[in-house]
């Protein structure tokens, strides 16, 4: 075991060396890895699942044993107790609470703490995934079926768009968001790899051919103005997220940061930020979520139950008319009773 904690973080544009000697470290970091007693990732996309899939490989490769993957959305993740003596988390955003001996954190989201005790491996130029299958690679579990879907979840994670996979990997990373995280780990019996030309894709991309284009030819007329600077837009088919960015590279807004929500099976509704020069992020904490600084996410308190109601949240949330109570609106929220829609 190492006695200090590892800090590591790649530029963007590492020399021949700087990329050997990160290999390396990488090589030694393995050798060190506490045994966790639980690995925690992000649940809401493909980076998620396939950062926690391979941790999870890891850790059977180096202790043999079959440790607890759970999948956690922003909110969810502050409400729960970090009491595991030692745990690996990845596609989190580092919290100081995590700062912990023995606590091992992957992750690739801008952060201010330099974290005192915990191992922290950090790279903004990489994906998740791209950093767990780094450790992998050093321990021999790479593939060529691995090396493909990695490449991918990078160019959908971190937006390649000049990338010539770019339409193909927005496929992949739309199974997740689709079908959601454990019903996917579940169908493929947690085999990322069997995402591969998986079925499952054609249904993708008839959505893109077909929804997309009808999806974006009716939100561009349906954008509700939460602030003078935020504009939610509507969607009724197609790929929000795919949507809002060609809104915004179309400008065809005022607004300089555009949002959605769905509502999920069980009731949680989720918002989804964009931007071009970073607001997303800002706004995102706002709402207790997280992401990057032009794509982040949130969720709303249990008791807004309808795309209505995130509305009208949204904009006591963003917009406030006069000073906030003590309680938080995200409180109070959460304390009225729920009401059938």
């Amino acid at each position: 075991m190492f006695q200090s904690p590892i800090f590591l973080s790649v530029p963007r544009e590492a020399d021949s060396v700087l990329a050997f000697e990160t290999r390396f470290a990488y090589r030694r970091f393995m050798v060190s890895l506490p045994k966790p007693d639980v690995i925690l990732t992000h649940e809401s996309d493909l980076d998620g699942l396939v950062a926690g899939v391979l941790l999870r490989r890891l850790a059977r490769k180096l202790f043999d044993a079959d440790i607890r993957l759970e999948a956690w959305n922003y909110n969810g993740l502050r409400q729960r107790p970090l009491t595991e003596p030692s745990a690996w988390v990845t596609d989190l955003t580092l919290e100081a609470r995590m700062d912990r001996p023995n606590w091992v954190i992957i992750d690739h989201h801008a952060t201010e703490l330099v974290p005192q005790r915990a191992q922290f491996i950090h790279d903004l130029s990489k994906s998740a995934g791209r950093l767990c299958y780094d450790l992998c690679c050093a321990r021999g579990l790479g593939s060529p079926a691995l090396d493909r879907l990695v490449h991918l979840n990078d160019v959908s994670d971190l937006f390649l768009e000049d990338d010539p996979d770019f339409i193909l990997a927005g496929d992949y990373a739309n199974l997740v968001k689709i079908y959601g995280f454990w019903n996917l780990h579940a169908l493929l019996d947690g085999e990322i790899e069997r995402l591969l030309d998986h079925p499952l894709l054609e249904v993708m991309a008839a959505k893109r051919r077909i929804e997309d284009p009808l999806g974006l030819a009716w939100s561009r007329d349906h954008v509700q103005e939460i602030t003078p600077d935020v504009g939610f837009v509507e969607t009724v088919v197609g790929n929000n997220n795919l949507i809002v960015h060609q809104l915004l590279d179309e400008r065809a807004t005022k607004y300089p940061v555009l949002m959605t929500a769905f509502r999920r099976a069980n009731g949680t509704v989720i918002v989804s930020l964009r931007s071009r020069n970073g607001e997303a992020l800002k706004l995102a904490e706002k709402l207790q979520g997280g992401g990057h600084a032009n794509a982040a996410a949130a969720t709303l308190p249990k008791s807004v139950r309808s795309l209505p109601d995130a509305v009208q949240y949204l904009r006591l949330t963003l917009n406030p008319s006069k000073p906030a109570p003590l309680t938080s609106l995200s409180a109070l929220f959460d304390a009225l009773p729920l009401q059938n829609k």
